[in-house]
């Protein structure tokens, strides 16, 4: 029985409050071992990632299966309004299952990938959507450069190089030495002395963003996850080749550019909370502003594979004779 009439009925428009969001998978099953300073590590990056950004930015928080007290502190940050969006799962569906279904579950056309160990700075949505404007036909921005990735699913990016719709020179930037050094501390490489090393700089119209991206953190359009992604799931915990399969490579089919952040305005920060961590997120201010984007329209069209692998492997070779030796 049903009395009365739905009174949404009457009142059925939703209306859009935000432009873009930033989807966040956490996974913290126990407090001890690998996991001991991952939760302090986490809440460094949910509190700077909240006081970061604009007011038009949301935030959807997946909980992969993690311990009662990181439940607890999600449950808590929700109900304070802190975070627009929270999925608790009781178990672990693999990292990039929990992603990907958050993220295709979003209206908004701009989706930012987040790891749970990234440390957000001042400005990094209003840069991010900088690299989307001034450059044309750009599927995805990472908020830090990358020295590594100047081939990895960079095939179209190559290409708009190639055909001189960008220009890519090689250039050293000393002022990304020290956060250079940071990242290459968190996935356990060496450090570099030479504040001269080169980066794969693409220019346009006097504006620079760094060639190529990692995805521990990036901010691609949504319609790629449609278009571009496997719609079956992954069944993988992490890694495996799933965030290759579902993110880096469809981004390239995309036909867009994939690009970074001329400069750092993320860091990514591994399992243990450092002194100059919590320097940076002490100079955090609470962004107050709007921040809107006006980009161009991608038209998706399906690539052939095999001409898609045979062009990639010509333009690996323009692109290493190219490249400076002391690169």
């Amino acid at each position: 029985m049903r009395t009365g009439s739905n009174p949404q009925k009457s009142d059925y428009k939703v209306s859009s409050t935000f432009n873009h969001r930033i989807v966040q998978v956490i996974y913290i099953p126990e407090l001890s071992g690998y996991y001991k300073k991952m939760f302090e590590v986490f809440k460094l990056s949910i509190f700077s990632l909240i006081k970061t950004i604009p007011k038009s930015s949301a935030i959807t928080i997946v909980d992969n299966g993690s311990c009662n007290e990181v439940k607890q502190f999600l449950i808590d940050i929700l109900k304070q309004k802190k975070i627009n969006s929270l999925q608790l799962l009781e178990t672990n569906i693999g990292k990039i299952d929990a992603q990907i279904g958050a993220a295709r579950a979003s209206r908004e056309d701009l989706i930012t990938l987040s790891d749970g160990d990234i440390l957000f700075r001042k400005n990094w949505v209003e840069e991010t959507f900088k690299v989307f404007e001034r450059f044309s036909n750009v599927s995805s921005v990472a908020p830090y450069p990358s020295r590594h990735s100047s081939t990895y699913f960079t095939f179209s990016t190559l290409k708009s190089i190639f055909l001189k719709k960008n220009k890519l020179e090689f250039e050293s930037i000393p002022e990304n030495l020290q956060d250079y050094n940071r990242f290459l501390n968190s996935i356990n490489w060496g450090k570099v002395s030479d504040k001269n090393i080169l980066w794969p700089v693409v220019k346009k119209n006097g504006f620079k963003a760094c060639l190529g991206s990692e995805h521990q953190v990036i901010t691609l359009r949504r319609q790629i996850l449609f278009n571009f992604s496997p719609l079956k799931p992954s069944f993988i915990k992490v890694g495996n080749h799933s965030e290759m399969n579902y993110v880096d490579l469809p981004i390239d089919l995309s036909k867009g550019l994939r690009l970074s952040t001329y400069n750092y305005f993320a860091h990514h920060m591994g399992n243990e909370v450092e002194g100059w961590m919590e320097e940076i997120y002490n100079e955090l201010n609470l962004n107050t502003n709007d921040s809107s984007y006006c980009i161009d329209e991608m038209k998706f069209s399906r690539k052939n594979i095999l001409f898609y692998k045979l062009q990639k492997k010509l333009l690996k070779i323009y692109i290493k004779r190219k490249t400076p030796s002391n690169y």
